[in-house]
């Protein structure tokens, strides 16, 4: 046992121990230690002494309470049945058509992605409100409840669904698709018989994904969600109306169950569509079919048409008086009112997610590296490895009670933290840890492994390795990974509902505070602000990976 011990202590780096130890104690700290203090409290009564299943068995008693876990599945599985059907078709008219402008509506398909989800529902409301313009035509719906809900739950789900279609549907074995054409098959059993089943992983991810989204999402519900209550409306009022955080414990464990089935169901199907595409695979090569084309076109063009109705609806709202009353173009409604947190909540929201993007980055970065570099610890990176993924399953207002319940504790020596930009960057960069993980671990695993192995003959030390090496041939992926941190923390509110002190605003949870107040004129132009923000951003993104290209392919010739 000695001689075992001795011999593995003589195969390990010790500093690499210490690093990757400090790396998993911060995991711990902002994420086991927070997980563990909800589950308590669910147990527990306000007082803090255990009483089972006590809370649990008072949910399902209350009537109120109990019918919003099946309003939730409803608007949730309507959510996932639709945006899986759009998400499908849109991400097949670009891969699977010779439609044009290809490129213009992938970017189009994106633009939810860089408003927050409150956005979507004040969208909906200058659209389909009382006043809105499509209603001022004579087509009215019942937008304040279930309806409303399903239509922003839609916009929000479908770039995920979109994108996770796409990716699948572009790295397609043409040889198949040839070898059939030659034998007569028909196009539609093309499509049942070959794509389809070539999709059913995705398929099944998608729905999943869709429906967790829909489930756990607070924005809409807040704006739009009248007297029709979800289990994310009912967290917020548990917490921050009655101060109930054992009953909203008890919320934040039942949102986690979607989630974390997701989680699961999307490990199995990663583990079973691998290998899908092998060195052998031809492209794919589409024949030309003009009805085909026409229809997935105007397809496209709707979907795009309607984001551009929902943005052009912002415009109308943040430019005119008083809509629809005066239409008199103003800037007016860019003078936000300070104690909704003012042209200040603008400012702070970047300054923030700026934050989050370098913190997040360069832990992501190093966790990573040490994921994939370190030798010898092999049960430490199986663990490390798990604690990146767990994220993926933890819904935004899960995070942010969680740490309400761990960081705000007198007893606990972090209390410091609680009401600072700190723990709003700290549950940024927990809630998006897994994407930028993956995004570095794939980037990583290019990189030929006999640059470590050179490096330790040479007795050069893996920090200068790191930085010298690893750090200038992953930079795309580092890039893309602060662009992913800065988006996603610009439109955020989920999480940081909970967690942001009344002295920092930002930009999200003003507009939230501004629609609750009426001024929707002043919360549609706060989100151009944030589209305008985080568009410059990706295409500034663009742009470095067009320099990057350029650069490489001037250093090969």
């Amino acid at each position: 046992m000695i001689e075992r011990m001795k011999q593995w202590i003589s195969r390990i780096n010790i500093g690499q121990l210490i690093v990757l130890c400090f790396m998993l104690a911060m995991m711990v700290m902002i994420m086991v230690l927070p997980l563990f203090s909800l589950f308590a409290r669910a147990f527990q009564s306000n007082a803090e002494e255990f009483v089972g299943l006590e809370n649990y068995q008072a949910y399902f008693r209350t009537p109120a309470l109990f019918r919003s876990i099946w309003n939730t599945i409803d608007i949730s599985l309507v959510t996932a049945f639709f945006s899986t059907v759009f998400g499908f078709l849109y991400a097949y008219a670009l891969t699977r058509t010779r439609i044009r402008f290809k490129t213009f509506f992938r970017y189009v398909a994106l633009i939810p992605i860089f408003i927050p989800t409150v956005v979507h529902a004040l969208g909906l409301i200058y659209l389909f409100g009382r006043q809105g313009v499509i209603t001022r035509m004579g087509f009215e719906i019942e937008l304040y409840g279930r309806i409303g809900l399903i239509l922003s739950q839609v916009i929000y789900t479908f770039p995920q669904a979109f994108l996770m279609f796409f990716v699948t549907l572009e790295y397609a074995d043409g040889r198949l698709y040839e070898a059939v054409e030659a034998m007569g098959v028909k196009p539609l059993t093309r499509f049942i018989k070959i794509t389809l089943p070539e999709v059913k992983f995705t398929l099944i991810n998608v729905i999943f994904v869709c429906f967790t989204l829909a489930f756990t999402d607070f924005g809409a519900p807040m704006v739009i969600g009248g007297s029709f209550n979800v289990l994310a409306t009912d967290l917020h009022t548990q917490i921050a109306g009655l101060f109930n955080f054992s009953m909203g414990a008890v919320i934040g464990t039942l949102l986690l169950t979607p989630a974390i089935m997701a989680f699961i169901v999307n490990r199995i199907t990663n583990v079973a569509n691998m290998g899908a595409m092998s060195a052998k695979s031809t492209k794919l090569i589409i024949k030309k079919s003009r009805g085909r084309d026409v229809f997935f076109f105007i397809l496209c063009s709707v979907i795009a048409f309607c984001f551009f109705a929902l943005i052009g609806a912002l415009a109308l709202g943040a430019f005119t008086t008083l809509y629809p009353f005066n239409m008199t173009l103003t800037l007016d409604n860019f003078r936000f009112n300070p104690a909704q947190g003012g042209i200040g909540s603008f400012f702070n929201s970047i300054t923030m997610s700026l934050i989050t993007a370098a913190v997040g980055t360069v832990f992501v970065f190093a966790y990573s590296y040490m994921m994939e570099k370190t030798n010898g610890l092999t049960a430490l990176t199986k663990i490390g490895k798990l604690f990146s993924i767990l994220p993926m399953a933890l819904p935004g207002m899960v995070i942010g009670i969680s740490f309400i319940l761990f960081f705000n504790t007198p007893t606990n020596p972090l209390n410091f933290l609680f009401g600072t930009i700190g723990i709003l960057v700290m549950a940024n960069v927990l809630s998006f840890f897994s994407v930028p993980f993956l995004t570095a671990t794939g980037a990583l695993k290019k990189l030929d492994k006999e640059f470590e192995s050179v490096s330790d003959s040479m007795s050069i030390p893996r920090w200068k390795l790191f930085y010298r090496v690893s750090v200038p041939l992953s930079f795309p992926a580092i890039l893309e990974i602060f662009m992913y941190y800065f988006v996603s923390s610009m439109v955020t509110i989920s999480a940081l509902v909970f967690l942001y002190n009344p002295t920092f605003r930002v930009a999200s949870i003003s507009i939230a505070h501004m629609q609750a107040a009426g001024d929707i004129a002043q919360a549609a132009a706060m989100s151009l602000l944030i589209l305008v923000v985080n568009v410059a951003v990706r295409l500034l993104y663009e742009l470095a990976m067009i320099f990057i290209k350029y650069k490489t392919k001037r250093r090969e010739s």
